[in-house]
């Protein structure tokens, strides 16, 4: 299947360099036009400038490609909303949007002050909210869009020093998979992707002889599969070096210890059997935990709201 971007727009955040930048280029190369948005911050999110952007913008028209190039802090909703109507005044319409954008403040959580906690999630986890949020409408009129929020392994597996950061990457994971849900009818799909790669952010952390493996340019490819229009929703794919694998959230079938005061001693010593992922499953929704612990109590959940789950 070959994907081909003709005719779409895509606005991608961070690309100015590293992932964000072999994201733009490879969009550009397979037909898009693309809006390449980078504040011109370091990788701890301080200073600005446009430069970076316009480098990747001149790459791509140099290509014979089409794209702007846009500075606003994906923080600031007025910058983001002006940026949107950049884009539909240049080209009509706003068909993919790549979450990107981010910087790091590591430390251990106990030397980690408040503000650098709030400043990381504000970027990712708000950030991506706010560029979403300016497209969303956008999307539902024209009853297409495909959206990527960028998770990472931080986020679904924790790493250490990294608390903040993998505190706003699991939630962007759970942004997808409600927004997945509610885009659906407008044929809108969102999903995440969960880069390994060299990045700024990456190269203080890991040996040099293994990041000549981890080139950006092999994570895009991912990206590329989650915006086309035969995209899945509701995907976390992860990729590095080439290879892809796609992480889940599961839910084990569990056991049923029914109420009572002995029930917190009972449930201590049989964690393991609750634990035990033979027959675990991918929930379509956050209604089923609530199905399945209602069918084991052994109670009909034909009349029960939904709402009953959350």
């Amino acid at each position: 299947m070959t994907i081909n971007l003709a005719d779409r727009v895509a606005i991608v955040t961070g690309a100015g360099t590293g992932l964000g930048r072999e994201h733009a280029l490879l969009l550009a190369r397979l037909g898009a036009k693309v809006m390449v948005n980078d504040l011109g911050s370091d990788v701890n999110g301080r200073g600005g400038s446009v430069s970076a952007a316009q480098k990747v913008v001149k790459e791509i028209v140099a290509a014979g490609g089409e794209a702007i190039a846009n500075r606003a802090s994906v923080t600031d909703t007025e910058q983001v909303q002006s940026m949107v109507a950049d884009t539909l005044a240049r080209w009509g319409r706003i068909d993919n949007l790549v979450n990107n954008a981010g910087f790091l403040r590591d430390n251990s959580f106990s030397r980690m002050t408040l503000d650098d906690f709030r400043a990381v999630i504000e970027v990712h986890l708000m950030g991506a909210v706010n560029c979403t949020k300016a497209v969303w409408d956008i999307m539902r009129e024209q009853q297409y869009g495909r959206i990527v929020m960028t998770t990472s392994s931080s986020g679904l597996y924790g790493n250490f020093g990294q608390s903040n950061y993998g505190a706003a990457k699991m939630a962007l994971v759970g942004l997808m998979q409600t927004l997945a849900l509610e885009g659906a009818k407008s044929n809108i799909h969102v999903n995440c992707i969960a880069p390994t790669a060299e990045t700024r952010m990456l190269e203080s952390l890991v040996a040099e002889d293994v990041l000549c493996t981890l080139s950006p340019s092999a994570v895009s490819p991912a990206v590329v599969a989650l915006v086309g229009e035969n995209a899945p929703t509701r995907m976390v794919l992860c990729a590095g070096a080439g290879s892809f694998e796609a992480a889940h959230i599961t839910l084990t079938t569990g056991i049923y210890l029914g109420a009572g005061e002995e029930v917190s001693h009972l449930l201590a010593q049989q964690l393991g059997d609750v634990a035990n992922r033979n027959g675990d499953s991918v929930p379509a929704s956050g209604a089923a935990q609530g199905a399945l612990e209602l069918r084991k109590a052994r109670l009909s959940v034909r009349n029960v709201p939904e709402q009953f789950y959350a």
